[in-house]
C-alpha cells in the first residue's frame, strides 16, 4: 500500500473530504490531493499534522515495518545515551536544522 492509498483510506474512514483534511493541515486541496495520488509526499510538519489528525503513528502513514522502526529506535537511544551533554546539545542542533531544511527546502 502506498502513502497515498494509506492517506485516502484514513480520510475516508473518518468521512472527511480532501478539503477538510487540507484545511486542517494548512495546505490547499490540490496540494493534499497530490499526496493521495502519490505525485508528492508531505513534508515532515504536514506528515506530523496528518498523524495527529488521524490519530496514527507517522510510521503507519509511511507504511514502515514496525520491527525495523523498533530496532532503529533502540539503536538511536543507545547512541544517544552514549553521548556526553555537549555532544547531545550539538546533535539536537543538527537535527533541528535538518528538520527545518526538510520543511522549508530552498527554492531554485
Amino acid at each position: 500500500m502506498t502513502i497515498g492509498e494509506r492517506l485516502r483510506g484514513l480520510r475516508l474512514a473518518r468521512n472527511m473530504s480532501q478539503e477538510e483534511v487540507a484545511r486542517h493541515i494548512g495546505v490547499t486541496r490540490s496540494a493534499y490531493s497530490h499526496y493521495e495520488i502519490n505525485n508528492r509526499q508531505p513534508v515532515y510538519s504536514n506528515l506530523n499534522k496528518l498523524a495527529l489528525l488521524f490519530d496514527v503513528p507517522i510510521d503507519y502513514i509511511l507504511n514502515e515495518d514496525r520491527t525495523d522502526y523498533a530496532r532503529e529506535t533502540k539503536q538511536l537511544l543507545q547512541l544517544w545515551h552514549s553521548l556526553d551533554h555537549s555532544s547531545r546539545q550539538h546533535t539536537l542542533y543538527i537535527l533541528r536544522q535538518s528538520i527545518q531544511q526538510a520543511d522549508h527546502p530552498a527554492q531554485p
